[in-house]
């Protein structure tokens, strides 16, 4: 264990201190598709009942009109996050009658790129823009890559936290903002460092099928005679080449050795002409197809692991309120979804994220080097399309080492913040949480993505047959094993219909075109 680790746990030992690193904070955004008894993607729009995807705060869309996306409220306690993700799931599931869930990242058949709509978020100005940003990053990229699913992870500390690290830190020159902004990145660069680990052991997309690759060229190999492809040793598809990956955003560069550096490098990104999409143009029959033809349209065309985050104020850019008001959370946006589970995720890997992230901000995190960005990137790489490869090396501090023998290493390390985390618990959750995990590492065939190629190889499934059972299967049991909650339903019922309401708020306060409101946010 580190020396810098070991000090930052001691001084957290202390009751007062155990509380404070026990008040994590969090929230889950969960995608998934609407797909069709044939395993189709849904052409309906999205259902009524829902609410609008403009102005709801927990139902909404992300690329596609069939892209639902969940959005839990920050929460301390796991269960908390877990039962409403819940509640959410069921609310939505009774206003889909005839219609599923995909239970997993990649996505059901699909029929071109035609065959995915793009979401729609009314007549507002902004709800206008959010539309166009959808049709810009489906003629940069393609609507297909559009169509996976995932979930993001946020995650924070509290106050009371960073001001006891501060000073135990001997941090007084600095701000406070500052201060927690730089932690915030130390967290962000060990993630960098190690987040190859989170896609060995919870990657669950090693396989799709064929309408997803749509003649691209592919390094893929057919998993049967029913159109379903795969890679062997696979973890993640999804966060592989033929997932989000572009050659525009290579040149970035962005390595996370702090706040300033991301600002502007974002900055540099959003204002900065890219032929090929200025060859696209703006307009297409008079009506825009995208933001602009710069590198990126806005902040969150940019693909990464784990970002930076500050809640957003009326007409700010995500970029302003970090600049203004510092790091408030990190979002961890890499994971699978978890296709044998109804929700995608269970609380006990919420428990290992938090012993993760937690062991992330403890641990040494020097700067990173142009160098070193490469090799990291390399590790991530040969993890999401080989990782469960035999003899698999990886580029470690110390030279090449296999990802088991490293991620027993990290584990190891990371019970020491599981323990001190459990001096707050009755069951030891974070302990079982970890063992679960280091169960994978020994025996990497019970890994999600190991399971789902071999459940598909012993029932003969292919993937969409495979998804397809999975999603009927959730569907029954969140329908029938929820409990009774007259009074959520009834809550999430009124939240739609506020929505509405809310909604047409934004559209009268428009004050001028859409073109014009255009303009003004590019020139903010």
């Amino acid at each position: 264990m580190s020396d810098l680790l070991q000090t930052r746990l001691q001084h957290l030992k202390s009751p007062n201190g155990l509380a404070l690193l026990s008040q994590v904070q969090r929230g889950i955004e969960k995608e998934g598709l609407r797909v069709t008894p044939k395993a189709l993607i849904a052409q309906t729009g999205h259902p009524e009942a829902l609410g609008s995807t403009l102005t709801h705060k927990s139902i909404t869309t992300d690329y596609s009109e069939a892209l639902l996306e969940f959005i839990t409220p920050v929460c301390q306690q796991v269960d908390d996050t877990i039962d409403y993700l819940s509640d959410l799931h069921h609310f939505t599931l009774r206003h889909m009658p005839d219609e599923y869930l995909g239970p997993a990242s990649m996505p059901c058949r699909l029929e071109g790129e035609a065959s995915i709509p793009l979401a729609q978020y009314g007549s507002a100005n902004i709800g206008q823009m959010k539309h166009v940003y959808r049709q810009g990053l489906g003629v940069r990229y393609g609507r297909i890559m559009q169509s996976i699913a995932g979930l993001h992870f946020n995650f924070s500390f509290s106050d009371e936290f960073w001001l006891r690290l501060k000073t135990a830190m001997k941090a007084e020159d600095q701000s406070f903002q500052d201060f927690k902004s730089e932690q915030y990145f130390a967290l962000i660069r060990n993630f960098r460092r190690y987040s190859w680990l989170l896609m060995y052991l919870f990657g669950a997309s090693p396989c799709l099928d064929k309408s997803f690759i749509n003649g691209k060229a592919h390094t893929l190999d057919p998993f049967d005679d029913k159109g379903s492809y795969y890679k062997p040793y696979a973890t993640s598809l999804r966060m592989g080449d033929l997932g989000y990956h572009n050659n525009a955003q290579s040149s970035l560069a962005i390595c996370f050795n702090s706040l300033s550096n991301f600002i502007t490098t974002l900055n540099k990104a959003i204002h900065t002409p890219y032929q090929p999409y200025e060859e696209i143009g703006l307009k297409k029959g008079g009506e825009f197809i995208q933001i602009n033809s710069n590198i990126l349209q806005i902040e969150n065309e940019y693909y990464s692991a784990i970002r930076p985050k500050r809640t957003t104020q009326k007409s700010e850019t995500p970029r302003h309120a970090l600049n203004e008001r510092g790091v408030e959370y990190i979002e961890v946006r890499c994971l699978d979804l978890n296709p044998f589970l109804e929700l995608g995720i269970s609380a006990q890997q919420i428990d290992f994220l938090d012993v993760f992230l937690s062991y992330c901000l403890l641990s040494d995190s020097p700067l990173i080097s142009d160098e070193d960005c490469a090799r990291l990137d390399e590790n991530f790489n040969l993890v999401v399309n080989r990782g469960r490869e035999p003899n698999l090396q990886l580029n470690g501090p110390n030279g090449n080492i296999s990802p088991q023998q490293w991620a027993t290493q990290l584990v190891d390390e990371m019970s020491k913040v599981a323990e001190v985390l459990d001096k707050g618990t009755v069951d030891s959750r974070y302990k079982k949480a970890l063992e679960e995990q280091k169960s994978k590492i020994i025996h990497p065939e019970l890994c999600p993505s190991a399971q789902v190629l071999s459940i598909m190889r012993e029932e003969s499934l292919s993937w969409i047959d495979f998804a397809g059972e999975l999603a009927f299967k959730h569907k029954s049991c969140l329908l029938s094993d929820f409990p009774n909650k007259t009074y959520v339903l009834n809550e999430l019922s009124t939240s739609s219909q506020q929505s509405f309401v809310d909604e047409r708020a934004l559209k009268a306060s428009d004050t001028g075109s859409f073109e014009d409101f255009l303009k003004q946010y590019q020139q903010k």
